[in-house]
């Protein structure tokens, strides 16, 4: 069926991206790998195309355009290029929301040119080693003295966690108020206090620079709260979860329909017992299934992309758009990798480093399993 999500303008959008991923990102990608890490001098090459900050109000550096279709055509790009290394997608689908809506004017002045331009990179501290899905499990503390509040704590699997340079701290600044006792701070790189820890070592994605963090008394300013009042922190959080889940939806999809696409050329060209795999029965059976499945996928993400540009996606629906796709594309890159025989198993071929790297995709953001759970809590038993 035929896609109509996009309009003329984010078709030239896409071919800007494809040019810089093809330009700065393709030729380098696997030598990030190596490193770990991801040089900062390509993100300020994508600030200087645009490709920040399109919430970012114009005085700000930004576009001052609020339409997640271009957040979701570099999602696509990054993921149809395997470029899993750029952590861009959590600083425009999640970290611009923080920044952009719960900001005051000076704050906004602070921080949003940078955001947008690419020489101020994000993070958002919410995982620590006890505390993953649980976010009112959060042990990391801040207590207010004078202009300050003094954070101590440690966050975990913080993605851009190197490279940031802004890290919104889900901290505690009463304990004994559960969920009203949260509030966001945004810890600045230099502070003293602030170190980090490992780059983790993780099953794929090697090229994302993924860090452990540590507060040790780290005086921040009270003007770095954000959102107005102190406690509002878990509300601020639920507020923003379904976009984060609607662009881990989006790259699932992104990543099934191109490894789907490539098995499928694999299958024209690779030959068994004298004739194409692809015209075994079974092969041609299990593209079809997995083709229409994808579809289907693409199309609800489609409709959710929509709905969260009209302010209507609910936190249930990207719930479903979430659990639902990753768990289709573990099932479709892992059929996948079956049909290339041996040669799936081989890192010289696409199949098998998207496979590595899609693995996380069920788990961060919220588990299947807590995606589940808020689906089936909404039907009030």
């Amino acid at each position: 069926m035929r896609r109509d999500l996009f309009d003329e303008e984010h078709d030239l959008f896409r071919e800007t991206v494809r040019e810089f991923m093809a330009r700065e990102v393709v030729p380098h990608h696997a030598q990030w790998e190596q490193d770990g890490i991801v040089p900062r001098e390509v993100w300020k090459k994508a600030g200087e195309l645009g490709m920040f900050g399109f919430s970012v109000p114009e005085e700000y550096g930004g576009s001052g355009i609020t339409d997640f279709r271009y957040n979701t055509v570099i999602v696509e790009e990054i993921i149809r290029h395997g470029a899993t290394g750029l952590g861009f997608g959590l600083h425009n689908d999640i970290m611009a929301p923080y920044l952009v809506d719960m900001t005051d004017d000076e704050q906004k002045q602070r921080w949003l040119p940078g955001f947008a331009s690419g020489e101020l990179i994000t993070a958002i501290g919410m995982t620590e080693p006890g505390a993953g899905s649980d976010l009112q499990g959060v042990r990391t503390t801040a207590v207010r003295e004078g202009d300050h509040y003094v954070v101590n704590g440690q966050k975990t699997f913080i993605t851009n966690g190197i490279n940031s340079d802004l890290v919104v701290v889900v901290a505690k600044t009463d304990p004994t108020a559960g969920a009203r006792g949260t509030t966001l701070l945004v810890v600045e790189r230099g502070m003293e206090g602030f170190t980090r820890g490992r780059n983790l070592e993780k099953v794929g994605m090697h090229a994302q620079d993924t860090a452990e963090l540590f507060f040790e008394n780290v005086r921040v300013p009270v003007a770095n709260r954000l959102g107005g009042e102190e406690g509002q922190g878990f509300i601020q959080l639920m507020v923003n979860l379904p976009q984060e889940r609607l662009s881990i939806a989006v790259a699932a999809v992104a990543a099934a329909e191109t490894v789907l696409e490539q098995t499928i050329e694999y299958c024209r060209s690779r030959k068994a017992f004298g004739r194409n795999i692809g015209q075994f029965q079974n092969t041609r059976f299990l593209l079809a299934e997995l083709s229409t499945e994808v579809e289907i996928a693409r199309h609800y993400v489609d409709k959710c992309i929509l709905a969260l540009n009209a302010k209507e996606l609910t936190v249930v629906d990207a719930a479903k758009a979430k659990w639902w796709t990753t768990e289709l594309q573990n099932k479709v890159i892992d059929r996948c990798l079956q049909l290339h025989g041996g040669y799936g198993y081989m890192l010289e071929y696409p199949v098998a480093k998207a496979w590595l790297d899609s693995r996380v995709q069920t788990i961060y953001g919220g588990t299947t399993e807590i995606m589940k759970e808020i689906i089936g809590r909404s039907f009030g038993f």
